[in-house]
Formats: C-alpha cells, structure tokens, sequence
C-alpha cells in the first residue's frame, strides 16, 4: 500500500489509530499466514505514511508506511495496530526500520503473540531511545481482525467461522431437503463477501452430493480483487462425483478432498481431475476427524475458515468445540416438519447447563433477513489482549532454562 492519496490531519492517537485499523480492513483475508496489520505516520499532526501488511514475504504494515513517508519519518510517531515484530523472518525486524527511520514515539494496540517476540518491542525500541505507548482497543476493532492470526499461533489450527442460514423455525431445509434460497439475494451477497475474506470453505461431500457447489466467491465490482479460497471437501471414503463442480478444472482456485480410507484408484481418479487429495485420521466413526483436518490447514498456513457444510459436519465441529464464531442468516418464513433439519447435528449436550455460550457481537437487517454475529465466549483471541500464552512461555524460560520455546513457522 502507497501514502494516502491525501494527507489528513489527525487531532488525536484515537484519530490516527482509526487510519490504521482501515488500512488494516483493507488487506484483511490477503495476509495468511500473517495477520492484517494496519500502520500510520504522523508528523506534527498530519499522516505523511500509511501501509499495511503485504502478502507473505513482502513488507510489514510498518515498513510499507516508513517507505511511503520516506524523510518525513524522522522525528514523527508511528501508530500500528499490532506490536511490531523484533525477529527475522521472512523479513527483517520492523524495530529495525523503526530505528533506522529516527521514529520518536511509536503506539501500538495489541501484543504479538508470535514465540519469537522475545522480550518485546517495547524492550527492543526503548533501548535505542525510543518512546513506546499501549494504545486501547476501545471498541475491540483490532482484536476481530487479529483473532484468526491469533487463533493459528495459538492452537495451530485456523480460526473457524460457521455460516447458515435457517428459517424463523430453526430449519436449514424442508423435509424433502429443498433449501434454496432460504435467505435473499442481499445476504447471500454478504455471504460471499465473507468468502473473500477467508482463506478456505470447508463443506461435507453430502453437500457437493445435494447441491453441486461451486464453492467460489462472486462479487461484481467488488472494491478489490476477489479471492476464491480454498476448497475443502470432507469426504471420508471418496464418494464425490468426477463431474462435480468444484473439480471443474475451469474454476479459479483449488480443490482439497479429505478422506480417510478412500479406495486408491479413487483418490488417483480424483488427483487426475485436479484436486488435492489429502489422507488424515479417522473420528473412530470412519469420518475424518475434523480437528486432524483443520491442523493441516493451520500447516499451510490458513488462518481463518468459513464452514459452510451441512448439520452433520456443523454437528462433529461443535462436538469438537471448534466452531470460534457464528454468522446465523435468519429468513421470515417457517417450512415445520418434524423431519426437517436443524443447522448443527452431531451428538450434542445432554444438558443446558453444557451448552456452547457465545457473545452477540452484531445484529443487522438485511433485506428481509437478520443476521447474528456471535463469537464463542470461550476463545480467548476475541478478547483485547487474545492469547499471550507464547510470551508467557518465554518469560518462564528466562527463569527456568529448562522450559522449551516452540518455534513458529511464519512471519
């Protein structure tokens, strides 16, 4: 990202903060393995860089906005919204840039959970003289848009965000499965402005088996390129079609098929057709074990998913705890029926007092419709600070050398 086409004149951090969390925005769901990373550089009260985090391997947020100020820099404050790196990586220290700039104050939001992060930045910048300040997340903007980076460095596994959309009854198709459309056109756009920010859209094989998916992201004039994810068929015993549409080879993106035991000649025939086909650990019911699959995903670096399977796949990750957020289309219309299915199977809770408890984050009309945005209240990466858990580590090793610091892969 270049300097703002304009140079606006910020009266306060809060102001410039709020340059750098939309910097941020503007590369979110672009930046995996990395987080989306917003930065800003005022001097005497006028923003003279801006930058955010570049696709893997390229520049950090803080270093895009250094460039753009160039001379400017020396003497002026940086605000970013995530602490800046002190390691090499893929790229060099961004307290290294810092320095070399002659930046004299630098406020960031949120703490850096990579194990590499070491003492901090704070430790690293204030030793070359350098005033550091821990600005507040007020409204939690920064901590949604860290939490899938978060989430990944934390457990390994990407961030997983549930989509659905139900009846006023609780149903996501009528008895004989008919489903389409339950919600209206306006949120299934909404929908597919959510793919663009996500890095792969897992469904169960009973979904590419019902309603031959693309599985693509359709946005006309979008504000930026679209991203299609990656596709991600659960798929235990390889019973997808040759001819289903997400192995159309005219498709942009890629296709994943996870399987267990699926026969050989099957898993060559599906490689033939273009997609990946990927072995992993059965459930103990033949099914593939969802957390297994979403390890592999955090492997290859994918920070945040969008599951959009059916009840039966919702059901095995909510069993697993494994469902971080919940975006519910909700459409006024009832269909009834006793056989007609809820969005989340599975084995479920026995009792209420074991239900999964989430936080409503946003409620909004959309056409006819209304959407939930719930986050579930046990992840700690929703919150302010997430999940310290590697600087933790690193402070008990520096007073217990026999603690052992995990590497991270990224950066």
């Amino acid at each position: 990202m270049s300097s703002m086409q304009s140079s606006p004149t910020v009266g306060s951090g809060i102001t410039a903060l709020r340059h750098a969390i939309a910097a941020a925005r503007e590369v979110a769901g672009r930046t995996s393995p990395n987080p989306p990373v917003g930065a800003v550089v005022v001097r005497d009260g006028i923003v003279v860089g801006t930058g955010a985090t570049q696709p893997p391997g390229g520049p950090h947020a803080e270093v895009v906005a250094l460039r753009a100020a160039g001379a400017a820099a020396h003497g002026a404050e940086l605000f970013v919204t995530l602490e800046p790196c002190t390691f090499h990586g893929r790229t060099p220290p961004c307290t290294d840039a810092i320095i070399a700039a002659g930046i004299r104050r630098v406020s960031y939001v949120a703490s850096d959970s990579d194990p590499r992060i070491g003492a901090g930045a704070a430790a690293v910048l204030g030793a070359a003289g350098i005033i550091v300040h821990h600005l507040d997340d007020v409204d939690g903007s920064v901590a949604a848009l860290l939490a899938p980076f978060r989430c990944r460095v934390a457990t390994g596994r990407p961030l997983v965000t549930h989509k659905y959309a139900m009846t006023l009854d609780g149903r996501i198709a009528t008895a004989t499965g008919s489903s389409r459309w339950i919600s209206g056109a306006a949120s299934r756009r909404r929908v597919h402005e959510l793919r663009d920010r996500v890095d792969a859209i897992i469904v169960g094989v009973g979904t590419v088996l019902g309603d031959n998916p693309e599985l693509t992201t359709r946005l006309d004039s979008h504000w930026r390129p679209v991203r299609h994810p990656l596709r991600v068929v659960l798929d235990s015993r390889g019973r997808m079609p040759l001819d289903a549409r997400v192995l159309d080879p005219a498709l942009p993106g890629s296709t994943i098929v996870a399987t267990v035991d699926a026969p050989a000649e099957r898993a060559a025939a599906l490689q033939a057709r273009g997609a990946t086909v990927v072995t992993l650990p059965g459930d103990g019911a033949g099914r593939v074990d969802v957390a297994a699959m979403l390890q592999h995903l955090g492997r290859m670096g994918a920070n945040h998913v969008l599951l959009e399977g059916g009840a039966e796949v919702a059901g095995a990750f909510h069993d697993a705890g494994l469902i971080d957020e919940v975006h519910a289309y909700i459409a006024p219309k009832t269909v009834a029926g006793a056989a007609a299915r809820g969005p989340v199977g599975g084995a479920g809770v026995m009792l209420m007092a074991d239900a999964r408890h989430y936080d409503v984050q946003h409620v909004e009309r959309i056409g006819a419709d209304v959407l939930i945005v719930a986050h579930a209240a046990s992840a700690c990466w929703w919150h302010k600070e997430g999940c310290d858990v590697h600087r933790d580590r690193w402070r008990s090793a520096r007073s217990s050398p026999s603690t052992v610091i995990l590497p991270s892969m990224w950066c």
